[in-house]
């Protein structure tokens, strides 16, 4: 094994030297890694002990990578179907969080269905909440600090923005309520740990309520006296009215707070498939939550690329994919996805996933950013001068102009 020279050594190599000590770390690591790429892939895989082959099925990528995976990386995956729910009368909720995903320090996320009627009770908290409908459909308030108030109907595909500190609620609505999924621009946020109008009115002096109402303190004592969170109720009039109740146009306010976003016009299309981006350019109201929504087509794939601004949070609604992230030094880790799991991205880190199934991959990219950014390998392969390509990676002038000049999104 080759010993690392000292300064005063390494000053005195000649240039010979030199190349031929770099040549041979450079041989020796990849023999150490074609040595390993070789066990991996050979009967050193074998294993006659138990197996969760269920697992094992769903995860193929996961637990033998390809050879092309080396050393380890953060965290990048997780479950929905892996947490607890939290069941109420009317619906239930439950959460991955910084807890059980440590490396997603930016975005949480929260799933959480509604039944016809029930509530989200009135509340607010310390976090933006982006929020897409999965399934059914919804009423969603918002009031503005200036006591302007929103209210608005939503159904699957559609997405909602309440800011930090705005006080809002959510109702499921006919035939059969509703699901979706809550993101939040904060890795450590909890449902949990949200401000409920119940419970503060619940900790609060009759009298002082009282004051500050005008309403006789005999009321608050048929005030809950414990928090509602999620709870059944009657179906709202229809939308029209609810407006006209608290004041029609008089206390509207001018920011629109939904979003259609499933049925929005594509911001790119191919044979590949379809791809929406949505944030504060085409919503101003998502300041600090920036989306992009991805139908690949099976055999297509989202092409390699980086987020030069924040890290990414995926949600995969539906069909299988793989994929892979790369990271300094010399880390790359393969993952297999499914419906309603989860996929983490490092700030910078270059990756790609491709549709490894027979139906349409539906995948959600999610930031904690005022704006959707990414950088494409193919545009920066073609923006280089041909012989600084070639130096680098071996590929001429003539077969560089093949790669795609413009960005692609799905290839």
């Amino acid at each position: 094994m080759m010993e690392h020279p000292s300064r005063r050594s390494f000053l005195g190599m000649g240039s010979v030297a030199l190349a031929t000590a770099a040549l041979a770390g450079l041989t020796a690591n990849a023999q150490e890694k074609a040595s390993t790429q070789k066990a991996e892939h050979d009967h050193s895989t074998s294993d006659p002990g138990p197996e969760n082959k269920p697992l094992l099925d769903e995860n193929p990528n996961s637990n033998t990578p390809p050879p092309t995976d080396h050393g380890d990386v953060v965290p990048i995956w997780y479950s929905f179907d892996l947490v607890k729910k939290r069941v109420e009368e009317g619906g239930w909720t439950h959460e991955v969080t910084q807890r059980v995903l440590p490396s997603s320090k930016d975005i949480a996320g929260v799933q959480m269905r509604l039944t016809a009627g029930s509530y989200r009770e009135m509340h607010w908290h310390t976090a933006d909440e982006w929020a897409y409908v999965l399934y059914g459909n919804a009423r969603v308030t918002v009031m503005q600090p200036d006591g302007t108030m929103f209210i608005g109907d939503v159904g699957e595909g559609d997405l909602w923005i309440f800011p930090a500190g705005h006080p809002h609620s959510i109702q499921g609505l006919g035939p059969d309520g509703t699901e979706f999924l809550l993101v939040f621009n904060q890795g450590d946020f909890s449902e949990d740990g949200t401000m409920l109008v119940s419970e503060w009115v619940a900790h609060t002096p009759p009298e002082v309520l009282a004051k500050n109402t005008g309403l006789d303190k005999s009321v608050f004592a048929h005030t809950p006296g414990a928090p509602l969170y999620i709870f059944p109720g009657n179906l709202p009039n229809s939308l029209e009215q609810d407006k006209a109740e608290i004041g029609g146009e008089q206390v509207a306010p001018k920011q629109q707070y939904t979003f259609h976003l499933r049925s929005m016009k594509p911001t790119s299309t191919s044979e590949a498939g379809e791809v929406r981006i949505v944030d504060s350019r085409n919503f101003p109201v998502s300041k600090h939550v920036a989306a992009a929504m991805l139908i690949i087509k099976p055999g297509h794939m989202r092409e390699l690329h980086w987020h030069p601004n924040t890290s990414e949070w995926q949600y995969y609604i539906a069909g299988k994919g793989r994929m892979t992230v790369f990271f300094p030094v010399d880390n790359a880790r393969t993952m297999d996805f499914s419906a309603n799991d989860v996929g983490y991205v490092p700030s910078n880190a270059p990756h790609y996933f491709e549709n490894t199934g027979d139906t349409d991959l539906v995948v959600l990219e999610l930031f904690a950013s005022d704006e959707f950014m990414d950088v494409s390998l193919n545009q920066w392969l073609r923006r280089v001068p041909s012989e600084m390509l070639k130096a680098h990676l071996n590929i001429d002038k003539q077969m560089a102009t093949k790669i795609p000049a413009e960005k692609q999104f799905l290839v």
